[in-house]
């Protein structure tokens, strides 16, 4: 006669324990498609545009200066002619291009207010490293999108040329959560120097519902890393499969063992990744990190095509996350990011159909009986598929374990290493004896850059304690000095 209400304990403590991983609430009502590649996401993205009566928001990591992002300017310059509010946000290093070329000068001469996230600046040393990777497209209370897709030619790739459009998921959202999204937005508006009228950001109660989708906003900053914490409490509770695509995997040894563990439990844990990359040092490092995960059970494929840049996660057919957090410390700890992470069994199901579909363009990575890490051929691909087994394979060796963690096991011995790790160990060799060379014959070109980073921290610091002291020195009311009086006079 206690189940009942167990089961109603045990719900609630699992949305808290999600909620305040996530730091973000479950919104239900919602509306939710999926949309794969450019060829759905762009359409989608400018149609919602074109229907805005009030406002755009878009904040995007990269906008490139080529024909789509010009024609995504045109687009937004034009309603903002139409007396719409068009706001544009994007990274400073990720559209370092189109700042440069003045890409966005036909949208401010319109009317559209254009501000670049986390630019240099001197008072702030290192929170240069820090980039906003989101992407998000609002319009109006209308319609949402959160994706991994920036806004440029790759993602549509080139046919003329024979360049493929790269792999790519988003989501469309209509409901209460859009209001969740504009705030998000609207926070990074302000941290970039702008302000957004209370009236365009509407409460969530005012949004109808449109649908029976529940789902969290996850707007990740340097200082939360709240996606981190919702991806290790999803791969502590998985129980019958996670399956994740990841554009640059990088994953941390925490994080890493809640996989490995997820899998010695039984959980048909998946890993899918790009073969070719556009930054081919991420692959490299990637590949170093497939031994651990084989040992233990994970399966782990590469995509075929050019470049798969997804960011996605399902787990037992019931979880989905979506946007545009990568598996690395980068995006967990250092960027603005996006992500929604939906509770919906039918979303789940249909990220589940496309992660398959995928798979039919992927290449297994499995283990030999003398424990290689090698490329599996057609035919045992399909024997690992049916029977999960570790098979050996024709086809090129490629990187074992972890770069950090293989140079570590080289020099310290804890584990065994096999040749599969000596191109990566090699390259370690060769840039450490390249640095020490350089160091040896030409000391001043490691001293400068310490030299000027080092200056840089302290100018830094100078500058922030003269601003601390300035503003003490003119607040009146609440400032230290008042603080410390009026604690004086209290018994």
């Amino acid at each position: 006669m206690q189940l009942p209400e167990s089961l109603d304990v045990i719900r609630v403590l699992a949305d808290q324990a999600f909620s305040r991983s996530a730091g973000a609430p479950l919104v239900a009502g919602n509306r939710v498609r999926v949309l794969c590649d450019a060829t759905e996401n762009y359409p989608a993205w400018q149609a919602a545009i074109e229907d805005a009566r009030r406002q755009v928001c878009l904040e995007m990591y990269i906008i490139d200066d080529d024909r789509i992002g010009r024609r995504f300017v045109d687009l937004l310059a034009r309603k903002a002619r139409e007396g719409v509010a068009v706001r544009v946000l994007y990274d400073w290093f990720g559209s370092l291009r189109a700042g440069w070329s003045r890409l966005f000068q036909p949208l401010t001469e319109a009317g559209g207010e254009v501000r670049a996230c986390n630019p240099p600046r001197l008072t702030a040393a290192f929170s240069v490293l820090s980039r906003d990777h989101r992407k998000l497209l609002v319009a109006d209370t209308e319609v949402a999108f959160v994706s991994g897709l920036c806004i440029g030619e790759s993602w549509m790739g080139d046919p003329a040329r024979g360049r493929e459009p790269w792999r790519d998921t988003g989501v469309e959202i209509r409901g209460p959560a859009v209001a969740d999204l504009l705030w998000t937005f609207a926070e990074a508006w302000e941290d970039a120097g702008g302000s957004i009228p209370e009236s365009l950001i509407p409460a969530r109660e005012s949004i109808p519902a449109r649908g029976e989708v529940a789902l969290r906003v996850i707007g990740a900053t340097p200082t939360t890393a709240n996606l981190y914490r919702l991806d290790l409490l999803v791969a502590a509770l998985a129980r019958r499969s996670l399956w994740l695509t990841d554009a640059y995997f990088m994953a941390t040894p925490v994080y890493l063992e809640a996989l490995r563990e997820a899998a010695r439990d039984g959980v048909d844990v998946r890993l899918l990744v790009p073969r070719s990359s556009d930054v081919p040092v991420i692959a490299t490092l990637s590949r170093t990190q497939y031994r651990p995960l084989l040992e233990a059970g994970i399966r782990v494929f590469e995509w075929d095509g050019p470049m798969i840049h997804a960011k996605t996660a399902v787990a037992d057919g019931r979880w989905a996350r979506v946007g545009s957090t990568n598996l690395n410390f980068s995006s967990w700890f250092g960027n603005w990011e996006l992500d929604v992470a939906i509770e919906d069994a039918g979303v789940a199901q249909e990220m589940e159909a496309r992660f398959l579909q995928d798979l039919r363009r992927a290449t297994e990575i499995v283990l030999s009986p003398r424990q290689r890490v090698v490329l599996s051929s057609p035919r045992q691909r399909l024997k690992a598929m049916r029977e999960r087994a570790r098979s050996s394979a024709r086809g090129a060796v490629r990187y074992a374990a972890h770069l950090g963690g293989a140079a570590a096991a080289a020099v310290r011995g804890r584990r065994p290493l096999d040749a599969a790790e000596a191109r990566a160990l090699a390259t370690i060799g060769a840039v450490l004896m390249a640095l020490s060379l350089l160091a040896w014959r030409y000391p001043y070109v490691i001293a400068a850059p310490a030299v000027v980073v080092l200056f840089w921290i302290g100018l830094t610091a100078a500058a922030r304690a003269v601003g601390l002291l300035w503003r003490r020195r003119t607040e009146t009311g609440r400032g230290a000095d008042g603080v410390a009086s009026r604690r004086a006079g209290n018994p």
